[in-house]
């Protein structure tokens, strides 16, 4: 029924033919009301007859791929012909990363069921946020209930859900609701569709939060197998009469993380551009180009209906994450983790003082919408956290436990992964998630995360590295970072963890790689810094030490000679890195088998470090170690035995009877005591050494082995073997391990900032 006027009164009270009074004096309205009523029916609308859709099905992507997510579907959904629907749960949950082809998933199904004519109604429902999720009910209601549907949408979205539930005495109706897209649980509050025999609800998502998963199946949604991509690609490019070769096709799919999107994406860029020559091959070193961004890579006209270039896909959900208790952490967690491996990143680095430095100084940074649709649904009402939601800190820096939450969120939207093969507390980050978070950064805040990145690596890494595993996590996530933070971590200097990652292969035994490492870190500081900048100078010396650590004697002394040369010129002779290149110089020298030039070489630098670092430095008590061995290895073990002897009394003077380098002194004075001819002698200073090493080490130590070893070859020498047995004494003192410093680099490495 509509009321309408057919005429006005004067505010001074005249009236009108015909029409109705209105009387305002006062702002009050005085006097009848009276009119003509019109009265207007709508014609009735019968309800849609079964089987009926609402809402279409997106169409299906060329080259689809049947994965192992469609058989888990199947299972977790069985429609049982006319009976109905059999499952232990009413819904099921495709919940994954975005781009890894949910909807495509759930179209397929839901076109599966559909034409095989097991559903009554199917309904699709584009659920990114309430308001979209009740406008699609009330059509759904519109279309089934026909006239009886209220008008409102808040009561028609009510309305069908209560069709929805069964009734006695009617005929069962098998439905399927698809809700696409749901960003978050919210949303859904209150529209949740009802438990039935004979229906069912499916739900794609990047969220894995709780309140959206209870009592409701998941279905995790992963990226394609290699194999699953490589069909992908050859049956898209065929569809453009292209073809590439197999391995070239595997390559491309293997850079772009075996994401579904981003191979649409390629294979439609290609496509687009294969007439002036674009192909595998260029799309890779286009990909691999730090100067090309992300949403460079996209073809002009996306392929399959998809709205997002692959670079913007995960904006909304980095957006979400970030409006999650607690506020304004998730992205600049994320920025962290997009410089590091994404094979695996210890959560030990992202919740390390430097990295809850950086998210404390770029918390809640504010940034414009990606899109009116982002604009609007950020003011929709729908906010998840106020002021109150506000971090906690402690002396300024965010707590553990904020950041630990904030990786969870990240994993629940899917953003991380916690991998189940994990061997540490880690999370992995797909490649290209990482790639468009970066693309994101420019100019400071670019390299302030890079090197924030590098000290949370540096903090965490352990000086003396007990869980290989974590050794190797580290050491994978520095070459990451170094691969993509560019000149961020060479200025103002080569950082810190760049060296300790080299040191870290060597110690842990793989010397070869250490050598090869610093080789090209040298390349990276001189084009950088330059040939003559210390950090330059650094990675030389790391270079020439694992060369001689290879093996190669004359190889490491050839580069040692002219790293003295060079830092006698930079830095100047009595500069403590010069000293030290001629200490490792000689020591090389030694190596190769030049031992008479090792013994002058150390005469030479004991003077020199006498000089400048004082007599007790324990440089020069090095150099004088170093010196007595070669005077031994050169023939003269008396002199050697005498030199050691001195020694050990200034050592035990300056470091105290019980330090390691006074310990390995007694080992070298028995050694060459035996070497000159008084084996019994070195046999009792090694019983009295085993003793204190024993006490000090402990029995399983490795040096207290070796001095058990070596006493073993001293009672047999002293047990009448003559000259054979002397012979033999010598075998333990020149390979025997584990014996100390007597016959190792010297520690000291120049300008070494590790």
């Amino acid at each position: 029924m509509e009321q309408r006027g057919t005429g006005d009164r004067t505010a001074q009270g005249g009236t009108g033919s015909g029409g109705d009074g209105f009387d305002f004096r006062r702002s009050t309205f005085h006097g009848p009301v009276t009119g003509k009523i019109a009265h207007y029916h709508e014609p009735s609308r019968p309800a849609a007859a079964w089987p009926h859709q609402v809402g279409a099905i997106p169409a299906q992507a060329a080259g689809f791929q049947e994965r192992a997510e469609t058989v888990l579907l199947n299972s977790a959904l069985i429609l049982r012909g006319a009976t109905g629907v059999a499952s232990a749960t009413p819904t099921a949950v495709l919940a994954g990363l975005g781009g890894t082809g949910k909807t495509q998933l759930a179209a397929r199904y839901a076109r599966t069921v559909w034409q095989s004519g097991e559903l009554d109604v199917l309904v699709w429902v584009a659920a990114a946020g309430a308001s979209a999720v009740i406008s699609s009910y009330a059509a759904a209601a519109t279309e089934l209930l026909g006239s009886t549907s209220p008008v409102d949408a808040d009561q028609a979205a009510t309305a069908f859900l209560a069709w929805l539930e069964p009734k006695a005495g009617q005929r069962p109706c098998r439905w399927l609701v698809v809700l696409v897209d749901v960003t978050d649980p919210d949303h859904l509050r209150g529209l949740w569709p009802p438990a039935s025999p004979t229906g069912f609800t499916l739900v794609t998502t990047r969220s894995r939060e709780p309140a959206l998963l209870a009592d409701r199946q998941l279905i995790p949604v992963g990226v394609f197998s290699p194999a699953e991509s490589l069909a992908y690609l050859n049956a898209v490019l065929a569809t453009h009469g292209l073809a590439e070769p197999h391995e070239e096709v595997a390559a491309l799919a293997h850079d772009l993380g075996h994401l579904p999107l981003a191979l649409s994406q390629a294979a439609a860029y290609v496509a687009e551009l294969s007439d002036v020559g674009m192909n595998c091959v260029r799309y890779r070193r286009l990909l691999s180009d730090r100067a090309t961004a992300l949403d460079d890579t996209a073809p002009a006209r996306r392929p399959d209906g998809q709205r997002e270039a692959v670079a913007a896909t995960w904006a909304l959900s980095i957006e979400r994450a970030d409006a999650l208790r607690p506020v304004g952490l998730a992205r600049p967690l994320l920025q962290l983790a997009s410089f590091l491996d994404g094979n695996g990143v210890p959560d030990a680095v992202l919740v390390s003082a430097p990295a809850r430095a950086y998210v404390t100084r770029h918390r809640g940074t504010s940034r414009t919408p990606a899109s009116f649709d982002e604009a609007q649904a950020s003011t929709s009402g729908d906010a998840v956290a106020g002021p109150s939601a506000a971090p906690s800190t402690t002396d300024g820096l965010l707590s553990e436990r904020d950041v630990l939450t904030s990786l969870s969120i990240l994993r629940r939207l899917s953003l991380m992964d916690r991998p189940t093969d994990a061997v540490a507390a880690e999370v992995r980050v797909h490649q290209l998630v990482q790639r468009a978070v970066r693309d994101s950064l420019t100019g400071p805040h670019r390299d302030d995360a890079a090197r924030a990145a590098a000290d949370a690596l540096a903090a965490t890494w352990p000086y003396v590295e007990r869980d290989t595993s974590l050794a190797r996590l580290l050491r994978d996530n520095t070459a990451a970072l170094a691969s993509c933070a560019e000149d961020g971590i060479y200025r103002p200097r080569a950082h810190a963890v760049l060296f300790r990652a080299g040191r870290s292969l060597g110690k842990c035994g793989q010397v070869t790689a250490a050598r090869d490492y610093h080789r090209r870190l040298v390349t990276s500081t001189a084009n950088r810094l330059g040939r003559d900048h210390p950090d330059t100078l650094t990675a030389r010396y790391g270079l020439a030490r694992w060369t001689g650590q290879c093996g190669d004697a004359v190889g490491a002394a050839a580069i040692f000679s002219e790293l003295r040369d060079d830092m006698e010129r930079v830095l100047g002779a009595d500069h403590p890195d010069t000293l030290g290149a001629r200490h490792n110089l000689a020591y090389s020298w030694g190596q190769a088998g030049d031992v008479a030039g090792a013994a002058a070489a150390f005469a030479e630098l004991l003077e020199d470090r006498s000089r400048v670092l004082g007599p007790d430095h324990p440089h020069t008590l090095d150099t004088r170690s170093n010196l007595a061995r070669w005077r031994g290895e050169a023939g003269d073990a008396p002199g050697a035995a005498a030199a050691f002897a001195k020694l050990l009394g200034d050592r035990t003077r300056v470091l105290g009877p019980d330090h390691p380098h006074t310990l390995s002194t007694r080992n070298s004075l028995a050694r060459w005591r035996g070497e000159a001819g008084d084996v019994a002698g070195a046999a009792a200073a090694f019983a009295e050494l085993l003793e204190d090493r024993i006490r000090i080490l402990g029995p399983s130590h490795p040096h207290t082995l070796s001095t058990r070893a070596n006493l073993a070859y001293a009672w047999g020498a002293d047990g009448g073997c003559g000259e054979g047995g002397n012979g033999l004494f010598r075998t333990p003192g020149r390979h025997g391990p584990g014996a100390g410093p007597r016959a190792s680099f010297h520690s000291h490495h120049p300008g070494n900032p590790g």
